[in-house]
This record gives structure tokens, sequence and C-alpha cells, in this order.
């Protein structure tokens, strides 16, 4: 099975484009069936001494999964990702019939995003300003553009000088599945990026062939841990303590879009979101001033 399961990484790499993140998490569920077929000590079906995948063996993995202390939404996505794999081992034909049905997934109820107030969300966009030093100005450009654009922090941090256009003020950045989508950025927040790439960037700058637009002591591409603990800092100090995270940055630019008026279409267009479902979400988050 583990030769079947790198196969399925290959094709999850080369045609879907997963990740890194979503990639972790297939290697991590997916291990964990194999780790059960083994220990079930089950043979045949794809060579010596291999674990067999069988209606049987999936019960009881399934049930082993809800015998343990995992969320439902964990249970869900451990099941999502066997099923994938075994739709994609009846397409290459390494298994006859389909053994998904005999995975059922757990009623999963998701909870509405989490939005700041327009308040709250101004508070921690100017906090970076009371400082004048190279990291703040830097930062005070990172969370007005996340929050400008609705970008995801993986899709922030990717972002290269290229990527920024002052002339026509638009952000270029590729989303999941290597969508591309060209964003607009308004002149104030663009003229702050214009003067991060002009003078704060350089001071941070120890390579010039360094192409990354926000960079971190040492000059290289801030990672996603690395800014996530930025926001952070700046949530402690406006008493958003567990309130702000990236994330709830982009969930914010959506409420606020839609409450603003902008349609939904727009709006599924500007997140990078496949489905307007995803997007409708938003609507129902109920906002305070």
């Amino acid at each position: 099975m583990e030769e079947d399961i790198k196969s399925f990484f290959d094709y999850l790499v080369s045609e879907k484009k997963y990740s890194k993140n979503t990639l972790a998490a297939y290697n991590n569920d997916l291990n964990q069936l194999a780790d059960y077929a083994k220990s079930e000590g089950s043979v045949g079906g794809f060579g010596p001494s291999e674990p067999r995948l069988n209606a049987e063996l999936l019960s009881g993995y399934l049930h082993s999964l809800r015998g343990r202390k995992y969320t439902s939404s964990t249970v869900a996505r451990k099941i999502a990702a066997a099923k994938s794999f075994l739709k994609f081992m009846v397409d290459r034909g390494r298994l006859r019939g389909d053994l998904a049905p005999n995975l059922v997934s757990p009623h999963v109820s998701k909870p509405l995003p989490k939005s700041l107030s327009v308040s709250e969300v101004r508070r921690l966009l100017a906090e970076p300003a009371k400082l004048s030093t190279t990291d703040a100005k830097r930062d005070k450009a990172m969370l007005e553009l996340l929050y400008a654009t609705g970008l995801r922090a993986s899709e922030l941090m990717a972002l290269n000088t290229r990527d920024i256009d002052l002339k026509k003020n638009t952000v270029r950045c590729s989303g999941l599945g290597s969508r591309v989508r060209v964003l607009p950025i308004d002149q104030p927040v663009a003229r702050l990026v214009k003067e991060y790439i002009d003078v704060v960037r350089p001071d941070l700058l120890s390579n010039e062939k360094e192409v990354a637009l926000f960079l971190n002591r040492r000059g290289e591409r801030l990672t996603r841990q690395g800014f996530w603990q930025i926001v952070q800092g700046y949530a402690d100090k406006v008493g958003l303590s567990g309130k702000v995270t990236p994330r709830s940055l982009r969930h914010s630019f959506a409420a606020h879009k839609l409450k603003g008026g902008a349609d939904l279409q727009s709006v599924q267009e500007l997140l990078g979101h496949a489905h307007i479902s995803t997007t409708r979400v938003y609507v129902q988050v109920e906002l305070r001033p």
C-alpha cells in the first residue's frame, strides 16, 4: 500500500497541485490508514505481505476512528482523504469496485467564520504605525494589504515584488489549485506598499537576488508562521488576544465587503473560492460596529 500511497501523492503534487499543508494532512491520514491495515495483519490483494483493502478492513478502520477522541471534523477529513485515495486506486485499475460507500462520514456542522468588527480591524491596523522601526513599517504594509485584498496568509507570504503593479494598483497572486487572480488595491494601501518597497524593504534585504516581497530580519522570505506571530503580537497589544488571526482578517474582508453592498460573485472572485456556496456563508455573519 505504501507504493500506492506514494503514487497518489505524486498525483496530488503534479496534477492536483495541492498546497504543502494539504499534502501534510493527506500524508498523516493515509499513513494512519496504512498502519491500521498492517495492524490487522491482512495480506494479499496488492502482492505478498501487502495489506488488502476491502469492505471489512474499511469498516474496521471507520470504527477505530470513531473510537478515538477525534472531533467530527477530523474524522470527516480522514475519511475524505481515504475516499480520494480509493477513487485514485479504482481509476488506476488497482482496485475493483468502489469501496468508498463503506466509509460514511459524520455530519459536520460548520461554524460561521469569525469576523472582527470594523472598529477592531481599525485598532489592529493602527497599532504598527505607533512605532517607527523597519519591522513596524513592514508590518503596517502587510496588515493593510491583507485586509484590503482578502488574501490568504500563505498567498501573502508567497508574493514576490513583481506581483505588485503600482501603475495599475493591483496585486497578482496564485491561489489554491494554481488559480491566478489579480486583485485591486486602493490608493492609500498602494502608497504604503510603494513606501515599503522603495524605503523599507532595502533595509531588510541582504541578497540582491531575493525576490520575495515581505522579508524577515535575515533578509529572507517571511514565513506564514512568522507572520502569524506578528499578527498575534499586535492583537495582544490592542486587547484582542485569541480573536485575531490572519484568517480572521480574510473573513473580515469578505463580511465587510458584502455588508458594504458588494455582490456575492465579485467577492467570490476576490477570495478565489471555487464554489459560491463557500462565499455565501459570509452573508450570515453578524457584524458589530
